[in-house]
């Protein structure tokens, strides 16, 4: 099977940076170059997507599992690595993205005008921090209608006609599209998020954190709400999380990461039932 995305030796660098800082040379423990001070967030990433999967990202903080995230959302620029994106068969040709998608091409290596295509039409993304993927003072039709307008669409009454549509079904009553963000709860603010990640129908999904800070009720509700979404929508997800349980609920395969490394990775099963690496089954363990 061919994979939707593939990640390949991606390193990102906090710092001046120096020989001694990626994995071939590193001879130091944590994720702080002794030599220059700098801070190796994450160290030659590899791993693939496939169609239709949900891949969990686990680990403690300051692991850099939300930095490789960001870095697949073009939030951070990666010190190095390459992305690919195969997106033929998947969708209608995109104009723009032509010669972009197939596979072949380092998304990192795009300039900042395709770069800006990619992830508007191709990705939705759910930040831990409501605060960082909606502007609170705008109606929340108008968030969703911001991520369409950004897609192309210029007709005023497809975009409250889609806003309405993802709102009931991200359990969000429609006659509140015109409410802003600040007005709702945290766990409806991260439903308003959702709602405009899917609006473009992206291609990747991207959940940094999604439930943190919520009461467990509405940590159920949310949780549910995406794997029902995922499931009806079939979409190619990526979930970050310290908490296991997400994990498990949500992801089919796992990567477990340290120090900006993937010391562990498999089957999400696999990974909590029978943990091989010590640090993935002290994780593991402490949740018991």
């Amino acid at each position: 099977m061919t994979p939707l995305l593939t990640v390949d030796k991606l390193s990102k660098i906090y710092g001046s940076g120096c020989p001694g800082c990626l994995a071939g040379s590193r001879r130091f423990h944590g994720n702080l170059c002794p030599r220059c001070g700098s801070v190796i967030a994450c160290d030659g990433i590899c791993f693939d997507l496939y169609d239709g999967e949900v891949l969990g990202v686990v680990g403690e903080s300051g692991s850099g599992k939300s930095t490789l995230v960001k870095l697949l959302y073009f939030d951070e620029q990666p010190t190095s690595g390459v992305m690919r994106l195969r997106a033929a068969g998947h969708i209608p040709a995109v104009e723009g993205l032509e010669g972009v998608i197939d596979g072949e091409t380092n998304l990192f290596s795009l300039d900042p005008f395709h770069k800006r295509l990619v992830r508007n039409l191709l990705m939705g993304m759910v930040y831990q921090n409501p605060y960082l993927g909606l502007k609170m003072q705008i109606s929340t039709g108008g968030n969703i209608g911001e991520r369409l307008l950004m897609a192309g669409c210029r007709s005023i009454a497809k975009i409250r006609g889609r806003a309405a549509e993802l709102l009931e079904k991200t359990e969000i009553p429609s006659s509140r599209m015109d409410e802003p963000p600040c007005n709702f709860s945290g766990g409806m603010q991260q439903r308003v998020q959702i709602a405009r990640a899917l609006s473009v129908s992206p291609l990747l999904l991207f959940l940094d954190e999604p439930t943190t800070g919520l009461d467990l009720s509405v940590q159920a509700r949310v949780l549910d709400l995406v794997k029902n979404l995922q499931k009806e929508m079939r979409l190619s997800t990526i979930v970050v999380s310290h908490d296991l349980g997400i994990i498990k609920h949500l992801t089919g395969r796992t990567l477990v990461m340290k120090d900006g490394h993937v010391i562990e990775a498999g089957l999400t099963d696999q990974v909590l039932e029978d943990p091989q690496h010590e640090f993935t089954q002290q994780l593991v363990h402490s949740t018991l």
